[in-house]
């Protein structure tokens, strides 16, 4: 179950996407900023550049630039991953 699911317990780009997930940045309307996620994540923007490169490479994560601000969402596949992690 994904409730059991913490840093160190898997990946930190597979905790990363979950997060995401969970903090809703599923489309891009709902994207978010780099310190946004920082925020959302507790996580030092450093780390938060580090993950979304890593789940940019393969798919799951894109990022759009809307009025000058880049912005971060998942994208259909990383909605999949992090679903399969519940069956």
């Amino acid at each position: 179950m994904l409730s059991r699911i913490s840093p160190g317990s898997i990946p930190d780009e597979l905790y990363f996407l979950c997060m995401l997930h969970n903090i809703g940045a599923t489309a891009p309307e709902k994207s978010l900023t780099l310190e946004e996620i920082s925020r959302w994540t507790v996580m030092k923007s450093e780390k938060v550049e580090e993950n979304l490169k890593k789940l940019m490479e393969g798919n799951h994560v894109e990022s759009s630039l809307i009025s000058g601000v880049v912005r971060y969402f998942l994208t259909v596949d990383g909605i999949r991953k992090v679903l399969s992690m519940y069956s």
